[in-house]
C-alpha cells in the first residue's frame, strides 16, 4: 500500500468532481454541494429540496472496489441488527460505489450516504459522553463476533506491522512533523516492549477481529439520547481494545484522558466485558496508536487536523513514550 496519503486534488478540483459525480443520481438527490473536511478522503454535504446526504469521495491508493463494497456490507448488517449507522444510496443505475477515471486516467471510487443527525462532541464535553462511546463500540464488537462475513469480504489489516513498521499504511513515524532526531531511540524501545507484549497478548478470535479502528468522538453524532456512528472507512481486521486507544487519538497526553478511558471502559462493560488481559494490554494499545499518529501526521502534514496539534504534540508524544517504558500504568494524563 502506498504512503502518499493526501489527495493532490485541490479543493474546487474535489467540488468539480463532486458535481459531475451527482449528475449520476436521481432528482430528489441533486442540490448544493459543500464541502466538509478532507482527511484519508473528501467529504461532502449534499443539500436537496428536502434532504441532506453525505458524498465521500475515495482519495487513490488506499481501497479496492471490493473493500468498500465490503465496508457496505457491514454497514448493511450492522443497520438490520438496529445499530443505526450509515446507509449507502444507489445511483440511477442502481450501483452504490461510483467509479470515475480522472483526465490523466486515474480511477476514483465515490459513495454517497443519507446524513445521519446528530450533534459530535468534543474534547471539552462531560467525560461521560465517553460512556457512550464505549458502549456503542461494544455493540459493534458483539456483532463482529457473530456476524458471519460474506465471502471475499476484504478489509484493511490493522496490525503491530501495518501500524508502526517502515511500510505503515500511514507512512513513517520519523517523518512526524516537530518531531527531533534525538528522539527517536527512545520511540524505537516503546515499539520494542509494544511488539513484545503484543505478541505475548496473540490475535485469537475473541481479542482480534472486524473493528472500526478509528471511533473517536468525531465519529459519534449524539441525538435524541442516542448514540450513532459514522466514518466506516477504516475498518478492518484489528484487536478490539484498539478501538480504546482510537478513542483518545491525538489527545493522549491532555489532563482528562484517565477520565475518558475509565467512562469507556465502564460503557463498554453494559454489553461486553474486558478480561483482565484485555485491561493489562491497554498501555501497549494506547502507546501504539500514539504512534500510529505521529506517523499519520507526517503523510497528512497539511491537513487542518495535523496543523491544529502544534508544535508540541510531537514532544508530548515523546514523553509519552517515556512513561510507557518507565511505568506500568496507561500511557495518558499530564
Amino acid at each position: 500500500m502506498s504512503t502518499q496519503q493526501y489527495d493532490t486534488l485541490t479543493d474546487q478540483q474535489i467540488l468539480a468532481l463532486a458535481s459531475t459525480l451527482l449528475k449520476r443520481y436521481a432528482a430528489p438527490y441533486q442540490g448544493d454541494i459543500n464541502l466538509l473536511c478532507r482527511s484519508e478522503n473528501a467529504t461532502l454535504k449534499i443539500t436537496s429540496a428536502n434532504h441532506r446526504y453525505a458524498l465521500r469521495i475515495h482519495r487513490p491508493d488506499y481501497h479496492s472496489l471490493n473493500a468498500i463494497q465490503s465496508e457496505l456490507l457491514w454497514l448493511d448488517a450492522l443497520n438490520a441488527s438496529g445499530i443505526e449507522v450509515p446507509q449507502a444510496i444507489a445511483n440511477k443505475d442502481g450501483e452504490r460505489v461510483q467509479k470515475i477515471t480522472l483526465a490523466d486516467g486515474e480511477p476514483r471510487y465515490a459513495v454517497m450516504f443519507d446524513w445521519i443527525e446528530g450533534d459530535m462532541p468534543t474534547s471539552e464535553v462531560d467525560p461521560k459522553a465517553f460512556f457512550a462511546l464505549g458502549a456503542i463500540n461494544a455493540k459493534l464488537h458483539q456483532h463482529a463476533r457473530s456476524w458471519r462475513r460474506p465471502e471475499n469480504f476484504e478489509r484493511i489489516i490493522w496490525n503491530h506491522q501495518t501500524m508502526v513498521s517502515q511500510h505503515a499504511h500511514w507512512g513513517r513515524w520519523q517523518n512526524a512533523p516537530h518531531l527531533n532526531a534525538d528522539d527517536h531511540p527512545i520511540i524505537e524501545q516503546a515499539l520494542q516492549k509494544v511488539a513484545q507484549q503484543m505478541t505475548s497478548y496473540g490475535m485469537s478470535d475473541d481479542r482480534y477481529g472486524l473493528i472500526h479502528a478509528d471511533l473517536r468522538l468525531t465519529n459519534i453524532l449524539l441525538f435524541d439520547g442516542q448514540t450513532r456512528v459514522i466514518d466506516f472507512d477504516d475498518c478492518g481486521m484489528g484487536w478490539y481494545m484498539h478501538d480504546l486507544a482510537a478513542a483518545i487519538s491525538f489527545n493522549e497526553h491532555l489532563a482528562n484522558a484517565p477520565l475518558w478511558v475509565d467512562q469507556w471502559l465502564n460503557g463498554y462493560e453494559t454489553h461486553a466485558h474486558c478480561e483482565a488481559a484485555d485491561i493489562d494490554i491497554l498501555p501497549a494499545m494506547i502507546i501504539q496508536r500514539r504512534i500510529q499518529m505521529l506517523a499519520w501526521t507526517g503523510t497528512h502534514a497539511q491537513t487542518q487536523m495535523t496543523l491544529s496539534l502544534g508544535d508540541q504534540w510531537a514532544n508530548e508524544s515523546v514523553r509519552l513514550c517515556r512513561q510507557y517504558l518507565e511505568t506500568d500504568g496507561l500511557p495518558i494524563g499530564q
